[in-house]
């Protein structure tokens, strides 16, 4: 087997789309064997075998570094090179070209339809000992690609010294590479079809991650982390998520505390898991979801502008410390949901964006690959290996990083063809309609893996349209979301709070529509980072008021109000004690604010309506249900008042809301007789406001009202809500 010169060729010019066919060990006609090798920069180079009693010195082909030696017929295919550089430097080293593919038929078939579910432990960098021999096995997807090397710290970032074998139609391109151990940084290095100038990608699978600007990924191990959460995980797995209470404080990473005596610097993960912990508990909140904390080269998209999505983000330390922030949350009692993006991805071009010289991971026509709205790139979800790329990913974070949700962020955007275009900017599916089918398939394969892998855990979703089903499983022809955010109550309520008091008699429906559609799907009633940013203002800032005061007495009602209304909770950072200034990612929030009772009144109220919640457990079983709820008054929008009936098998509340600045005394129907509790009322001195309200509680007298044996005359203060509450008989 010797060389022609047309393969020389394509050895040193780094063209040769499969070396191992000329590199490593090849047996010849005769009998013996060659083994030749490509050593950029090494002046000689010797092969050390057991059989042979000393080093077999291999004949220089060619300048760039290639070397070969015939050598009789090897018992084992073992040996290594030692090579010489221009330096002195004497390096001993195995040979990368003598090891087989890490990836079997098997895996090929599965990787191109798909469906492996665990691709994420098939390509990327993948830490391995073959044959004895420590290293790392790189893989990568790209099949318009010429040539694919893998360059990094251990070969001078020089593409020619590794480069990779072809995996036929796969597509897939593979390297073991021996004596490259974690932490070491590395690229993939490719010449596409059309080009003749190579260029650097990071890798699509990578789980770590170098800053900018040079964005390079790192070798990376988690097998040395040591879980301490079995038996969250465990009890998880028994939960059913739509019958136990959720209360979610949002959270941006970088914004949420800082440390002013040390310049202003960004928790680390283990202190954020130590921190957010103590504060979760301490409110009540019983989840923690993270703003994306996937890898991302903008600190201004907050994270939703993903070129790492296997990989939690540099800023706040390793992979193996985001494990221990979520050990830390999770022994503590709080679970953790995670923003996900798989709607989109930026065009910077280290990352997805036209991955192999070609449209790859994004469609081609604009029409279907370009997202306006964000000047970003939407998947191609009807492509195999982009659909198992993403469901991989989802995977990933569940079992790598035992997270307990995803929040799908922007689903909207994927459901529908002509989102945010007009007439002539978009196509229509194979049926002539607007629906995204491929987008759509994708959701509920990734909805039913998740469920299948990983019993338990909460996939909910950002949706803002009335698609039908989006919430209900995918064997009813749902898409199979467990939760999805109620964009449309939440729009009502905010509009309906910032009105004059005077004129809320007007706009009395926006707080009672919402029930209209409340068990079309099952809701998270939420307030996020949505509202308090780009020149919105913060949630109090929305308030009507002309002070603080009224605004924070308006805020503590809104406040009342989402956690009364039936479905889950979900408030982000800061608005929990009243921030004023919208919010800011490169700085955090302002606590010192603290200090004053109107704030920590707020912050008191969240913590009672939080432990109201989750104390009455029972109300969550069947909350997003019709059964949970029922008015007792809806009509009077004369005197802006409302009242509702909140049932479960433990207890229930009567609430009651008087929306304007005057006191009203008001008679409601109790389906018992007896005390009824005065458990939460925001005109309490304790939440910072006036003091007015019923000593405590209420006896029921024996008057019927309102389709009720029973009921209470009780006193509701001026802009305030009221719960009072029993417990079952």
């Amino acid at each position: 087997m010797r060389l022609s010169p047309t393969e020389l060729t394509a050895l040193v010019d780094a063209t040769e789309t499969c070396p191992h066919r000329f590199l490593g060990l090849h047996p010849l006609g005769d009998g013996g064997c060659v083994v030749r090798c490509l050593l950029p920069g090494a002046l000689s180079v010797e092969v050390l075998t057991e059989q042979a009693r000393k080093p077999l010195a291999m004949a220089r082909l060619h300048a760039v570094g290639l070397f070969e030696v015939v050598v009789p017929k090897f018992e084992s295919i073992r040996y290594r090179l030692r090579a010489t550089y221009p330096d002195g430097v004497v390096r001993e080293l195995e040979d990368p070209y003598r090891f087989l593919p890490t990836l079997s038929e098997d895996d090929l078939f599965l990787l191109g339809k798909g469906d492996d579910h665990r691709v994420y432990h098939k390509l990327g960098a993948q830490p391995r000992v073959l044959e004895g021999v420590a290293g790392v096995s790189f893989a990568v997807w790209a099949p318009s690609a010429r040539r694919v090397s893998v360059v990094g710290d251990f070969n001078f970032w020089n593409g020619r010294s590794h480069p990779m074998r072809s995996l036929g139609a796969s597509g897939i391109w593979e390297v073991f590479l021996p004596g490259v151990g974690v932490g070491v940084r590395y690229k993939f290095e490719l010449v596409g079809p059309h080009d003749r100038t190579p260029f650097v990608k990071t890798d699509p699978y990578g789980l770590h991650f170098e800053p900018s600007p040079h964005h390079a990924a790192i070798v990376c191990d988690l097998s040395g982390f040591t879980w301490n959460d079995a038996d969250w995980i465990e009890a998880r797995r028994a939960q059913d998520v739509r019958s136990r209470p959720i209360s979610v404080y949002e959270v941006h990473l970088a914004s949420w505390r800082r440390v002013p005596e040390e310049g202003g610097r960004v928790l680390g993960y283990r202190e954020l898991g130590l921190q957010l912990a103590a504060y979760c508990t301490q409110m009540g909140f019983t989840h923690v979801e993270l703003m994306p904390p996937s890898e991302h080269p903008f600190d201004g998209s907050w994270g939703y502008q993903v070129t790492g999505f296997y990989a939690p983000t540099h800023r706040f330390g390793s992979p193996l410390d985001f494990m221990a922030m979520i050990d830390a949350l999770h022994r503590a009692g709080i679970g953790v949901i995670v923003d996900w993006v798989p709607a989109h991805f930026p065009r910077d071009f280290f990352a997805l964006a036209r991955f192999d010289g070609t449209h790859l991971y994004e469609h081609a026509d604009p029409r279907l690959g370009e997202h306006q709205d964000w000047g970003t790139l939407i998947f191609n979800y009807g492509r195999h290996e982009v659909r198992g790329f993403l469901v991989g990913a989802a995977l990933s974070w569940f079992e790598r990083f035992h997270i307990d949700g995803l929040r799908v962020d922007a689903v909207a955007s994927m459901l529908y063809l002509d989102y945010s275009r007009k007439a002539g900017e978009w196509i229509p599916n194979r049926y002539g309609g607007r629906e995204n089918l491929e987008a759509i398939e994708f959701l509920k394969q990734v909805n039913a893996l998740v469920h299948l892998y990983h019993p338990g855990v909460a996939m909910i979703a950002e949706e803002s349209t009335s698609f039908p089903g989006v919430t209900k499983p995918v064997s009813a022809g749902g898409l199979g979301f467990d939760l999805k955010w109620n964009m449309g109550w939440m729009h009502d309520s905010l509009d309906y709070f910032k009105q004059d008091p005077l004129f809320r008699k007007f706009h009395h429906d926006k707080l009672t529509f919402g029930m209209l559609y409340q068990w079309s799907e099952a809701f998270v009633q939420s307030f996020s980072h949505d509202e308090v940013v780009h020149g919105k203002g913060s949630l109090i800032g929305k308030m009507f008021g002309g002070d603080d005061v009224t605004k924070a007495a308006n805020l503590r009602c809104l406040l009342a109000f989402q956690w009364t209304w039936p479905g889950k909770k979900s408030l982000f950072m800061g608005c929990e004690f009243g921030q004023f200034a919208e919010w800011k990612f490169e700085a955090s929030l302002d606590w010192h604010l603290l200090q004053y009772p109107l704030h920590a009144g707020l912050q008191r109220l969240v913590t009672d309506l939080n432990r109201l919640y989750v104390g009455d457990a029972s109300l969550a079983e069947n909350e997003l249900g019709p059964e949970s709820f029922e008015w007792l008054v809806t009509e009077d929008g004369a005197q802006s008042v409302i009242a509702y009936e909140r049932r479960g098998r433990g207890c229930a509340w009567t609430v009651a809301g008087n929306f304007t600045p005057v006191e009203r005394t008001y008679r409601l129907g109790v389906p018992w007789p007896g005390r009824w509790e005065e458990a939460v009322n925001t005109d309490s001195k304790h939440y910072a406001g006036r003091g007015l309200g019923n000593l405590g509680g209420v006896v029921a007298d024996k008057i019927p009202c309102q389709g009720r044996p029973y009921s209470i005359e009780v006193r509701l203060p001026g802009s305030s809500m009221v719960i009072f509450r029993q417990a079952a008989r």
